[in-house]
């Protein structure tokens, strides 16, 4: 408490009010995806991850059904302070009593045991159609596809997916994020360019067209390249943001969706410029889309800077993605979960008006000099207060899934 204390004292005298930070934060939510658990696999096949996705590792003790991952999840989740929302593909539909569907005839009904764990926390729901690991995926084209049963499948699945978001809005009371992404793509140089993206466009058209968007946020996501798609990628970068420029919806960006020299961070003030609302993967690639556990790195903060020092905390939805198999993966989510309120309490308790007042007037030596003298503030010890009003395990936290690990994961075989 007396370091807290000392820590309060030092930022009052910037400006800053950590209590009005650590208020802020409890409120601000983050969502958590469900595949980390488990690899990606998911329920709804038997063939686990493809379509240019990967998982490395085999770590003990991987979730293997429904009661398995919401386990973890649920320890994973005491471990991690703050709002929280649940991140769901819809490969994890969940099945009773022999049923099964395919992706494209799926049903609210299929995910009534999510809706039940997210109410259990008081949390939302996210949503994500599953474009891969199936058989329909196998030619790599999927809503861009030129066979036309392919891309009506697909379509469906789609339509589907929107149903689900807006019934999870509806139960929940709390907007859903829907993102749609595709690893759609070639892996050398495409004779024509053009046509599967206008085929990629008119699919989400008819996804989207009964769409509620006061339940539903649908999102599009790019990717620069994926395994097996080295050369094209459909839904790139420049279409995906003309997508949901024109077609009133979210655009999402992952950012370790771009070239290794571009910064989510610099893109978000410019969607800002444009868009009432923006969708975020926070994720860490390590030299591409590897999908790395989050870490409170500089690219982190950053992002975390610009969603605060532009009061832009009610236009910004944050989702983390990745998943690390290599790792304990209740420790994997609780690191990345941890991080990301870590990043955004470290832009709470920045000095945000005080900065770009230099800037204005142009006071550039001054505000490189206290950027840097910044660093050092004590943000460690109102991080550790903040976890202990909120009830959750501090710097030795990991004991807590070491234990979980002893006694429950190495049981699994």
């Amino acid at each position: 408490m007396a370091n807290y204390l000392d820590a309060k004292e030092q930022y009052l005298s910037l400006g800053v009010d950590t209590e009005k930070a650590m208020s802020i934060l409890e409120n601000i939510p983050v969502s958590i995806h469900c595949w980390q658990g488990d690899d990606v696999n998911g329920f709804d096949n038997l063939d686990g991850l493809s379509g240019g996705i990967q998982t490395t590792g085999n770590y003990i003790g991987r979730a293997r059904n429904p009661k398995e991952l919401m386990q973890d999840m649920e320890k994973a989740l005491s471990l991690v302070p703050g709002k929280k929302k649940i991140n769901v593909h819809a490969c994890y539909a969940i099945f009773e009593d022999g049923e099964w569907v395919d992706r494209d005839k799926l049903e609210p009904k299929h995910f009534k045991a999510w809706v039940d764990f997210a109410k259990k926390y008081g949390a939302g729901l996210d949503f994500n159609p599953t474009f891969f690991s199936h058989p329909m995926a196998k030619s790599g084209l999927t809503l861009s596809s030129p066979d036309e049963n392919v891309r009506k499948f697909w379509i469906e699945h789609g339509k589907a997916c929107v149903k689900i978001s807006e019934y999870f809005a509806r139960e929940t009371g709390i907007p859903c994020v829907m993102n749609i992404w595709t690893g759609d793509g070639l892996k050398d140089v495409p004779a024509d360019r053009l046509s599967p993206r206008q085929r990629y466009a008119d699919s989400i058209d008819q996804i989207l067209a009964d769409c509620d968007k006061t339940l539903c946020k649908p999102c599009v996501e790019s990717k620069v390249f994926g395994i097996g798609v080295e050369s094209y990628t459909v839904g790139s970068g420049e279409w995906s943001l003309t997508y949901a420029a024109t077609r009133n919806c979210l655009p999402l960006m992952d950012n370790g969706h771009y070239h290794p020299t571009e910064m989510v961070s610099d893109k978000i003030s410019s969607l800002l410029c444009f868009f009432p609302e923006i969708a975020l993967h926070v994720t860490r690639p390590v030299r591409w889309d590897s999908d790395h556990v989050v870490i409170f790195d500089d690219e982190t903060k950053e992002i975390a800077k610009e969603i605060v020092r532009n009061n832009a905390l009610d236009r910004v939805y944050i989702a983390l993605d990745y998943f690390d198999a290599s790792i304990n993966r209740i420790a994997a989510w609780a690191t990345g979960a941890r991080n990301m309120q870590k990043a955004l309490l470290n832009a709470l308790l920045t000095p945000n008006e005080v900065l770009k007042d230099l800037q204005e007037k142009g006071e550039y030596t001054k505000l490189l000099v206290m950027q840097e003298e910044f660093k050092t503030l004590p943000f460690g010890a109102v991080w550790e207060e903040y976890l202990k009003r909120q009830k959750v395990l501090g710097i030795n936290w990991i004991e807590e899934v070491e234990k979980y690990e002893k006694e429950v994961l190495v049981n699994r075989v």
